[in-house]
């Protein structure tokens, strides 16, 4: 299509001007300016467009001389916000940017978020306009630290809430096929562990006492006497941990627990590996449709898979 000789023209028909200061890049760039219709400024002027180069020191409210260049190549004139430059004359990240990085990261372990390849596979699929350096940098300062934020109440109807919604998808996407979502999960260091080593290491820290309405124990316990605050507080501490630990999001660990049947243990070997700690697989949607079928060769399918211990757990998990 032919060039809009409108490009660079606000709603009001006014032509939008620019400054840039004298160099190679305006050179460049005027000839594209002025054939779209916008003006170029001899000194910044009020209300006109600062553009300033990727890279150099730029004063807040400076955009990307890339706006020229993507609205000439898409042949109109886009928002300016995208384009906005930091101080050190980076490209602001946008919300949607922010979305995508969180949605391509997700599941992904921290070994694979601290290295280079999963970054550069992103950059090069154009998952946004920035490099991998950048997109890396501000998943691991920015984005990844809200991860680990806990939930800011003590409410157990929310945190009900919370696990229900973890569970409506789980019941929804969740397949046999695609249980393993954080398979890749390992150590911070990249080394897997033994299930021996691994519990070993599990039987201490804070997650010990935690989930004391849910968690079902090999051993008998008195009941629990403590209010529903304090379990909640148990609970919101226990969150904040496996997230930190593992560098996952709120709803990843809530859906571990669905798939380990509310095990303390068994949720923190996989989230830390994608296995169960005794061998045997995690729940998936489909396995909870045929436990709740009155079918004896089915229950016995169940048995033979989970072994008749977990079977029996996983349905007073179901029923609580």
């Amino acid at each position: 299509a032919a060039r809009s000789r409108s490009l660079f023209l606000w709603d009001d028909g006014h032509p939008m001007r620019f400054y840039l200061r004298p160099g190679l890049a305006k050179l460049r760039l005027a000839p594209l300016v002025l054939a779209g219709g916008g003006r170029l400024c001899r000194v910044q002027e009020p209300g006109a467009v600062l553009l300033a180069q990727p890279g150099e020191v730029a004063p807040d409210g400076a955009v990307s001389t890339e706006y020229v260049a993507e609205c000439v190549k898409r042949n109109q004139r886009l928002p300016l916000e995208p384009f906005l430059l930091t101080a050190r004359g980076r490209l602001v990240f946008t919300e949607a940017e922010d979305a995508a990085l969180l949605q391509a990261v997700r599941g992904q372990g921290m070994v694979r978020v601290s290295g280079r390849a999963l970054w550069i596979e992103l950059e090069r699929s154009g998952l946004t306009r920035h490099s991998w350096q950048a997109m890396r940098d501000r998943y691991l300062r920015h984005l990844l630290p809200r991860l680990w934020e806990p939930p800011q109440t003590e409410d157990p109807t929310q945190i009900r809430g919370l696990f229900a919604a973890a569970n409506r998808e789980f019941e929804s996407t969740e397949s046999e096929s695609d249980s393993s979502d954080v398979a890749e999960l390992s150590t911070q260091d990249g080394l897997r562990r033994s299930p021996g080593e691994t519990a070993s290491e599990l039987k201490t820290g804070p997650e010990d006492s935690a989930f004391p309405d849910i968690q079902l124990q090999r051993q008998e316990r008195p009941k629990s006497t403590c209010s529903s605050s304090s379990v909640v507080g148990q609970v919101v501490k226990t969150m904040e941990h496996f997230m930190e630990k593992f560098a996952v999001d709120l709803i990843t660990v809530t859906q571990a627990f669905l798939k380990n049947s509310g095990d303390m243990e068994a949720t923190s070997y996989f989230l830390q590996t994608g296995q169960r700690l005794d061998g045997y697989p995690v729940w998936s949607r489909e396995d909870d449709l045929e436990l709740q079928k009155d079918d004896e060769h089915v229950r016995n399918k169940l048995i033979a898979k989970f072994g008749a211990e977990n079977v029996a757990k996983r349905i007073v998990f179901r029923e609580s």
